[in-house]
């Protein structure tokens, strides 16, 4: 008589299959992707191509399908993350630092803001854009884009600059530093873990949003590599997936280095190295 499998087992074998599962509905799409962009003839199926070519990157590679759009895009996000986190760090320093009774309303309001979907809000912002004049412009949309994510940041950043110990903070002001001097020089160098969370998600974000740039630039010059990839999805259902797939490839590159980048930061703790003295 075969051995009956134990119930922790059976769990176990459960749990894995599942897992697996789950792992194969993130692989496939990114095995498509790479296989695709390299296969002459690709379609939706997922399979090795016959020949391996770089036509579809050659195709793809000019200034009007992929380098002006993906410069376009590092100029938006990267200066509207430049400024998400430089505002966040701001405003987190007092919620951290000083007590008040507004600070629970105030990071409850902020809370809130982060589940405020953008679409909501995106009619008047139009109608505010168009008066103030600030409608197609990277300016308006680099702005937008500091202002939606500002409440995620604000939280993120400031519950990691509630591990920073305050005596640190305290020894810089007898030596006669300002709090803005202890912000930069001691609270920020401390929590890199921190800025660099804030700095990727941030990014990540503004990097794949069709819809706002979309909405806000309206010259073809000014679109982003988010908008311009809907150009491959043309009329009747026809799609060019080889260069799809080679334009996507090309598309995550810059998610992929500044992770690469920020990693050991991601994975780092608070450098106190016996800094605070008991």
């Amino acid at each position: 008589m075969a051995p009956t499998l134990s119930r922790r087992t059976t769990r176990r074998l459960a749990a894995d299959a599942g897992l697996l599962v789950v792992a194969a509905g993130f692989v496939l799409p990114l095995a498509w992707v790479v296989l695709s962009s390299l296969n002459p003839h690709a379609d939706l199926r997922v399979r090795m191509p016959d020949a391996l070519t770089l036509g579809n990157f050659d195709a793809i590679l000019t200034p009007d399908i992929t380098l002006t759009p993906l410069l376009n895009s590092l100029i938006l996000c990267g200066s509207a993350t430049l400024l998400t986190v430089v505002c966040a760090a701001l405003a987190a320093y007092p919620l951290s630092r000083f007590r008040s009774r507004l600070n629970r309303p105030f990071l409850l309001t902020i809370l809130f803001a982060t589940c405020l979907p953008v679409t909501a809000i995106m009619v008047p912002v139009y109608a505010l854009f168009v008066r103030v004049n600030l409608i197609a412009t990277m300016q308006g949309t680099i702005l937008f884009f500091t202002a939606s994510q500002l409440p995620f940041a604000i939280w993120i950043m400031k519950n990691f600059m509630d591990g920073v110990p305050k005596e640190l903070e305290e020894a810089a002001w007898t030596d006669g530093a300002s709090s803005l001097q202890s912000l930069v020089r001691i609270v920020l160098p401390l929590m890199g873990p921190g800025v660099a969370v804030v700095t990727v998600f941030s990014f990540v974000l503004m990097w794949g949003n069709f819809f706002v740039p979309f909405m806000l630039l309206l010259s073809p010059d000014q679109m982003p590599a988010s908008v311009e990839i809907n150009e491959f999805f043309g009329n009747r259902g026809t799609v060019v997936y080889g260069q799809l797939a080679a334009f996507s490839m090309l598309y995550s590159t810059p998610v992929i280095l500044l992770y690469v980048l920020v990693a050991r930061r991601l994975g780092g703790g608070f450098a106190l190295g016996g800094a605070v003295k008991g």
